[in-house]
């Protein structure tokens, strides 16, 4: 049989059998190995992705349905999730939107449908990334790996930004971002953004009234070997203008240029 790129959504069963993956076990609260929860009610695709992940680097632990998936990423808080969307006892989309109400882990969905609807539904409830089976465990690992790297990028600081506040925050009319502590305020008011939606506000904050490209939000946020769905933008996006609403901003805050992209509005 082929490499693990010719196994998934294929007959994984003997492969495994003679590979014995285990399950990995959650790293300690700090200094111990990133953590990854997989939630996949095919159990020989969850074992052979708990063992990519393993020889990735990963703490792996799995689940076979949707509230021991939900239970699992409470316990062990991961930096990952791996959560399959048609999953029994509650479906990918509900596991997802809870867990946004507790954790801003990165969350990758897989699915048998590769529908737009499908995709545009499981970023709206705060997926990070959607996979469509059969795929490469080595895409499912590049994909996670540029995923971890956002946090590490910093889109171009802007002209205008002055070195006093460069680095400690970002200022833009009624909007304060502190880069540093990764918060955002709006006319004082606290406004809890998820990190994707951080890391999207503070390119635009960095190029105030300057239009960004859907093309270089993707490299700037999601990395250059970004691979998926554009519309994950527009639907964070909207998640952004709507929270900046609840705080008192105008509508149009976040403008969208046709065609082009988003710009910060005039205040």
């Amino acid at each position: 049989m082929g490499d693990d790129a010719d196994l998934v959504g294929a007959d994984l069963a003997a492969a495994l059998d003679s590979r014995g993956v285990p399950d990995g076990q959650p790293g300690p609260a700090s200094g111990g190995p990133p953590r990854a929860v997989i939630v996949e009610d095919e159990q020989p695709l969850a074992r052979l992705l708990a063992g990519c992940l393993s020889r990735a680097g990963f703490a792996v632990t799995t689940a076979y349905d949707g509230p021991a998936g939900l239970a699992a990423v409470r316990q062990v808080l991961p930096e990952v999730v791996v959560l399959d969307l048609g999953l029994p006892g509650l479906d990918g989309i509900g596991v997802c939107r809870r867990i946004r109400t507790f954790s801003d882990c990165f969350v990758v969905m897989l699915t048998a449908r590769a529908e737009e609807a499908d995709t545009l539904l499981g970023l709206s409830v705060g997926a990070d990334a959607y996979m469509t089976k059969p795929f490469s465990p080595r895409e499912l690992v590049a994909r996670i790996a540029a995923l971890r790297r956002r946090a590490r990028l910093t889109a171009p600081a802007a002209a205008s930004a002055s070195p006093a506040t460069a680095d400690t925050s970002l200022v833009w009319g009624d909007l304060v971002l502190d880069v540093d502590g990764r918060t955002v305020r709006f006319e004082g008011s606290l406004v809890e953004l998820t990190r994707t939606e951080f890391d999207i506000l503070r390119v635009l904050a960095e190029a105030p009234g300057r239009v960004v490209t859907r093309s270089d939000m993707l490299g700037w946020v999601w990395g250059p070997g970004w691979v998926g769905d554009g519309h994950v933008v527009d639907v964070h996006i909207a998640h952004i203008r709507r929270k900046l609403a609840e705080a008192g901003a105008a509508a149009d805050f976040i403008r969208s240029v046709r065609g082009v992209g988003y710009r910060l509005d005039d205040f």
